[in-house]
Protein backbone atom coordinates (compact mmCIF):
# COMPACT_ATOMS: atom_id res chain seq x y z
CA UNK A 1 0.00 0.00 0.00
CA UNK A 2 1.39 3.42 -0.97
CA UNK A 3 1.70 5.66 2.08
CA UNK A 4 1.77 9.42 2.19
CA UNK A 5 5.40 9.37 3.32
CA UNK A 6 6.48 7.15 0.42
CA UNK A 7 4.62 9.44 -1.98
CA UNK A 8 6.44 12.46 -0.54
CA UNK A 9 9.79 10.66 -0.77
CA UNK A 10 9.18 9.79 -4.43
CA UNK A 11 8.16 13.37 -5.17
CA UNK A 12 11.29 14.78 -3.48
CA UNK A 13 13.57 12.36 -5.33
CA UNK A 14 11.95 13.03 -8.69
CA UNK A 15 14.43 13.85 -11.45
CA UNK A 16 14.01 16.13 -14.43
CA UNK A 17 13.76 13.17 -16.79
CA UNK A 18 10.88 11.82 -14.66
CA UNK A 19 9.01 15.10 -15.03
CA UNK A 20 9.58 15.07 -18.80
CA UNK A 21 8.41 11.46 -18.94
CA UNK A 22 5.18 12.28 -17.08
CA UNK A 23 4.47 15.33 -19.25
CA UNK A 24 4.93 13.36 -22.48
CA UNK A 25 2.63 10.56 -21.29
CA UNK A 26 0.02 13.12 -20.18
CA UNK A 27 0.09 14.87 -23.56
CA UNK A 28 -0.22 11.59 -25.47
CA UNK A 29 -3.15 10.45 -23.31
CA UNK A 30 -4.83 13.84 -23.75
CA UNK A 31 -4.46 13.69 -27.53
CA UNK A 32 -5.86 10.14 -27.56
CA UNK A 33 -8.80 11.38 -25.51
CA UNK A 34 -9.46 14.17 -28.05
CA UNK A 35 -9.40 11.65 -30.90
CA UNK A 36 -11.92 9.44 -29.11
CA UNK A 37 -14.05 12.39 -28.04
CA UNK A 38 -15.02 13.14 -31.63
CA UNK A 39 -16.14 9.58 -32.41
CA UNK A 40 -18.58 6.91 -31.34
CA UNK A 41 -15.69 5.14 -29.60
CA UNK A 42 -15.90 7.62 -26.73
CA UNK A 43 -18.68 5.63 -25.07
CA UNK A 44 -16.82 2.37 -25.70
CA UNK A 45 -13.69 3.78 -24.08
CA UNK A 46 -15.70 4.81 -21.03
CA UNK A 47 -17.09 1.29 -20.80
CA UNK A 48 -13.57 -0.19 -20.86
CA UNK A 49 -12.43 2.18 -18.11
CA UNK A 50 -15.43 1.19 -15.97
CA UNK A 51 -14.58 -2.51 -16.45
CA UNK A 52 -10.97 -1.89 -15.39
CA UNK A 53 -12.11 -0.05 -12.27
CA UNK A 54 -14.60 -2.80 -11.41
CA UNK A 55 -11.92 -5.45 -11.88
CA UNK A 56 -9.63 -3.64 -9.44
CA UNK A 57 -12.45 -3.16 -6.90
CA UNK A 58 -13.45 -6.83 -7.01
CA UNK A 59 -9.80 -7.83 -6.63
CA UNK A 60 -9.38 -5.68 -3.53
CA UNK A 61 -12.71 -6.94 -2.14
CA UNK A 62 -11.55 -10.55 -2.82
CA UNK A 63 -14.56 -11.34 -5.00
CA UNK A 64 -12.61 -13.97 -6.88
CA UNK A 65 -15.35 -15.26 -9.18
CA UNK A 66 -16.28 -11.82 -10.48
CA UNK A 67 -12.60 -10.93 -10.78
CA UNK A 68 -11.95 -14.06 -12.84
CA UNK A 69 -14.89 -13.28 -15.14
CA UNK A 70 -13.83 -9.66 -15.64
CA UNK A 71 -10.18 -10.57 -16.26
CA UNK A 72 -11.24 -13.21 -18.77
CA UNK A 73 -13.56 -10.78 -20.54
CA UNK A 74 -10.81 -8.17 -20.81
CA UNK A 75 -8.31 -10.74 -22.11
CA UNK A 76 -10.65 -11.80 -24.90
CA UNK A 77 -11.77 -8.19 -25.37
CA UNK A 78 -8.23 -7.07 -26.19
CA UNK A 79 -8.66 -8.55 -29.67
CA UNK A 80 -12.15 -7.09 -30.00
CA UNK A 81 -10.80 -3.64 -29.11
CA UNK A 82 -8.49 -3.69 -32.13
CA UNK A 83 -11.51 -4.38 -34.35
CA UNK A 84 -13.89 -1.93 -32.65
CA UNK A 85 -11.34 0.89 -32.55
CA UNK A 86 -10.03 0.31 -36.08
CA UNK A 87 -11.29 3.68 -37.42
CA UNK A 88 -9.80 5.53 -34.43
CA UNK A 89 -6.47 3.71 -34.71
CA UNK A 90 -6.33 4.61 -38.39
CA UNK A 91 -7.09 8.26 -37.63
CA UNK A 92 -4.43 8.34 -34.91
CA UNK A 93 -1.79 6.94 -37.27
CA UNK A 94 -2.83 9.46 -39.95
CA UNK A 95 -2.54 12.31 -37.43
CA UNK A 96 0.93 11.14 -36.41
CA UNK A 97 1.98 10.79 -40.04
CA UNK A 98 0.80 14.33 -40.81
CA UNK A 99 2.54 15.73 -37.75
CA UNK A 100 -0.78 16.89 -36.30
CA UNK A 101 -0.97 14.62 -33.25
CA UNK A 102 0.34 17.26 -30.86
CA UNK A 103 -1.35 20.22 -32.55
CA UNK A 104 -4.23 21.83 -30.67
CA UNK A 105 -7.52 21.34 -32.54
CA UNK A 106 -9.19 24.43 -33.91
CA UNK A 107 -12.74 23.20 -33.40
CA UNK A 108 -13.80 24.11 -29.86
CA UNK A 109 -17.31 24.29 -28.44
CA UNK A 110 -18.45 27.89 -28.29
CA UNK A 111 -20.41 29.33 -25.43
CA UNK A 112 -22.47 31.55 -27.69
CA UNK A 113 -26.23 31.77 -27.77
CA UNK A 114 -27.33 29.17 -30.31
CA UNK A 115 -30.80 30.61 -30.84
CA UNK A 116 -29.58 32.17 -34.07
CA UNK A 117 -28.63 28.70 -35.30
CA UNK A 118 -32.19 27.53 -34.75
CA UNK A 119 -33.55 30.48 -36.74
CA UNK A 120 -31.18 29.80 -39.62
CA UNK A 121 -32.03 26.09 -39.67
CA UNK A 122 -35.78 26.72 -39.61
CA UNK A 123 -35.53 29.40 -42.31
CA UNK A 124 -33.45 27.13 -44.57
CA UNK A 125 -35.73 24.13 -44.03
CA UNK A 126 -38.87 26.18 -44.72
CA UNK A 127 -37.37 27.60 -47.91
CA UNK A 128 -36.28 24.17 -49.15
CA UNK A 129 -39.73 22.81 -48.32
CA UNK A 130 -41.51 25.54 -50.31
CA UNK A 131 -39.26 24.89 -53.31
CA UNK A 132 -39.58 21.10 -52.91
CA UNK A 133 -35.81 20.70 -52.81
CA UNK A 134 -34.69 17.49 -51.13
CA UNK A 135 -32.42 17.95 -48.11
CA UNK A 136 -30.90 15.94 -45.27
CA UNK A 137 -29.38 17.79 -42.29
CA UNK A 138 -27.84 15.89 -39.37
CA UNK A 139 -27.36 17.68 -36.05
CA UNK A 140 -24.58 16.12 -33.99
CA UNK A 141 -25.02 15.81 -30.22
CA UNK A 142 -22.72 13.96 -27.83
CA UNK A 143 -21.86 11.06 -30.14
CA UNK A 144 -19.24 12.25 -32.60
CA UNK A 145 -19.85 11.86 -36.33
CA UNK A 146 -16.35 12.50 -37.64
CA UNK A 147 -16.35 9.14 -39.46
CA UNK A 148 -19.43 10.27 -41.38
CA UNK A 149 -18.07 13.76 -42.00
CA UNK A 150 -14.93 12.26 -43.54
CA UNK A 151 -17.05 10.70 -46.31
CA UNK A 152 -18.08 14.15 -47.57
CA UNK A 153 -16.54 17.53 -48.27
CA UNK A 154 -15.26 19.52 -45.30
CA UNK A 155 -16.95 22.91 -44.87
CA UNK A 156 -16.26 24.20 -41.32
CA UNK A 157 -18.43 27.26 -41.88
CA UNK A 158 -20.96 28.98 -39.66
CA UNK A 159 -24.55 27.81 -40.01
CA UNK A 160 -26.55 30.11 -42.27
CA UNK A 161 -29.76 29.61 -44.21
CA UNK A 162 -28.24 30.89 -47.45
CA UNK A 163 -25.34 28.46 -47.26
CA UNK A 164 -27.60 25.51 -46.50
CA UNK A 165 -30.00 26.39 -49.32
CA UNK A 166 -27.15 26.72 -51.81
CA UNK A 167 -25.68 23.38 -50.76
CA UNK A 168 -28.91 21.53 -51.60
CA UNK A 169 -29.70 23.30 -54.88
CA UNK A 170 -30.09 20.50 -57.48
CA UNK A 171 -27.21 19.76 -59.84
CA UNK A 172 -24.64 21.46 -57.62
CA UNK A 173 -21.53 19.52 -56.50
CA UNK A 174 -22.65 19.12 -52.86
CA UNK A 175 -26.42 18.67 -53.17
CA UNK A 176 -26.37 14.86 -53.09
CA UNK A 177 -25.79 13.63 -49.55
CA UNK A 178 -26.15 14.86 -45.99
CA UNK A 179 -24.92 17.95 -44.18
CA UNK A 180 -23.36 17.39 -40.74
CA UNK A 181 -23.76 20.22 -38.22
CA UNK A 182 -22.15 20.49 -34.79
CA UNK A 183 -23.10 23.43 -32.54
CA UNK A 184 -22.96 26.48 -34.83
CA UNK A 185 -20.71 24.98 -37.50
CA UNK A 186 -21.42 23.08 -40.71
CA UNK A 187 -18.75 20.40 -40.49
CA UNK A 188 -19.23 18.77 -43.89
CA UNK A 189 -21.58 18.34 -46.83
CA UNK A 190 -22.31 15.58 -49.35
CA UNK A 191 -21.78 12.94 -46.65
CA UNK A 192 -22.84 9.31 -47.02
CA UNK A 193 -25.05 7.90 -44.28
CA UNK A 194 -25.76 4.25 -43.40
CA UNK A 195 -29.23 3.05 -44.37
CA UNK A 196 -31.51 1.55 -41.75
CA UNK A 197 -32.07 -2.21 -41.69
CA UNK A 198 -35.63 -1.75 -40.39
CA UNK A 199 -37.90 -3.72 -42.71
CA UNK A 200 -41.14 -2.52 -41.12
CA UNK A 201 -40.91 1.04 -42.45
CA UNK A 202 -43.44 2.40 -44.89
CA UNK A 203 -42.56 1.81 -48.53
CA UNK A 204 -43.27 5.51 -49.09
CA UNK A 205 -39.99 6.34 -47.41
CA UNK A 206 -37.16 6.80 -49.88
CA UNK A 207 -33.40 6.58 -49.53
CA UNK A 208 -33.10 10.02 -47.90
CA UNK A 209 -35.51 9.12 -45.09
CA UNK A 210 -33.99 5.66 -44.60
CA UNK A 211 -30.52 7.19 -44.35
CA UNK A 212 -31.77 9.65 -41.71
CA UNK A 213 -33.25 6.81 -39.67
CA UNK A 214 -30.06 4.78 -40.12
CA UNK A 215 -27.76 7.46 -38.69
CA UNK A 216 -30.17 8.12 -35.82
CA UNK A 217 -29.99 4.41 -34.92
CA UNK A 218 -26.21 4.60 -34.63
CA UNK A 219 -25.90 7.86 -32.71
CA UNK A 220 -27.89 10.32 -30.60
CA UNK A 221 -28.15 12.81 -33.48
CA UNK A 222 -31.29 14.47 -34.79
CA UNK A 223 -31.81 14.45 -38.57
CA UNK A 224 -34.00 16.86 -40.53
CA UNK A 225 -35.37 15.63 -43.84
CA UNK A 226 -37.10 17.61 -46.60
CA UNK A 227 -38.92 15.50 -49.17
CA UNK A 228 -38.06 16.20 -52.78
CA UNK A 229 -41.48 14.96 -53.96
CA UNK A 230 -43.82 16.80 -51.59
CA UNK A 231 -41.62 19.25 -49.67
CA UNK A 232 -42.77 17.63 -46.39
CA UNK A 233 -40.53 18.17 -43.38
CA UNK A 234 -39.62 15.19 -41.17
CA UNK A 235 -37.24 14.47 -38.32
CA UNK A 236 -35.50 11.22 -37.36
CA UNK A 237 -34.34 10.52 -33.81
CA UNK A 238 -33.46 7.34 -31.92
CA UNK A 239 -34.41 5.20 -34.92
CA UNK A 240 -37.90 6.67 -35.29
CA UNK A 241 -39.25 9.19 -37.77
CA UNK A 242 -41.89 11.89 -37.37
CA UNK A 243 -43.29 13.33 -40.59
CA UNK A 244 -45.25 16.29 -41.87
CA UNK A 245 -43.99 18.88 -39.40
CA UNK A 246 -44.53 22.60 -39.82
CA UNK A 247 -41.93 25.31 -39.21
CA UNK A 248 -43.32 26.17 -35.77
CA UNK A 249 -43.06 22.58 -34.55
CA UNK A 250 -39.57 22.22 -36.01
CA UNK A 251 -38.46 25.36 -34.19
CA UNK A 252 -39.80 24.00 -30.90
CA UNK A 253 -37.91 20.74 -31.40
CA UNK A 254 -34.61 22.46 -32.26
CA UNK A 255 -34.94 24.95 -29.42
CA UNK A 256 -35.55 22.14 -26.95
CA UNK A 257 -32.62 20.16 -28.35
CA UNK A 258 -30.13 23.00 -27.99
CA UNK A 259 -31.43 23.93 -24.54
CA UNK A 260 -30.79 20.39 -23.32
CA UNK A 261 -27.55 19.90 -25.26
CA UNK A 262 -25.36 19.85 -22.17
CA UNK A 263 -27.56 17.35 -20.32
CA UNK A 264 -27.00 13.59 -20.50
CA UNK A 265 -30.68 12.76 -20.91
CA UNK A 266 -32.59 14.18 -23.87
CA UNK A 267 -36.33 14.56 -24.04
CA UNK A 268 -37.54 12.56 -27.01
CA UNK A 269 -40.02 14.64 -28.98
CA UNK A 270 -42.89 12.53 -30.28
CA UNK A 271 -45.20 14.07 -32.81
CA UNK A 272 -48.31 12.62 -34.32
CA UNK A 273 -47.67 10.68 -37.48
CA UNK A 274 -49.99 11.60 -40.33
CA UNK A 275 -50.77 8.41 -42.19
CA UNK A 276 -53.42 9.59 -44.58
CA UNK A 277 -51.12 11.95 -46.46
CA UNK A 278 -48.81 10.82 -49.20
CA UNK A 279 -45.26 12.05 -49.41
Amino acid sequence: MVTLQSFIDNFVNMRVRDVVDIIIVAIVLYRIYLLLKETRAEQLAKGIVILLVLAKITEVAELYTITWILNGAMTVGAIAVLIVFQPELRRALEYIGRGRFFVKPLAEIRGENLSNVVEELVEATASLSRQKIGALIVLERHTGLNEVAETGTRIDGLVSSTLLINIFIPNTPLHDGAVIIKDDKIKAAACFLPLTDNTSLSKELGTRHRAAIGISERSDCLAIIVSEESGAISIAENGTISRYLDSKTLKQILTGMYETKNNKDFFLFKWRHVDNEEE
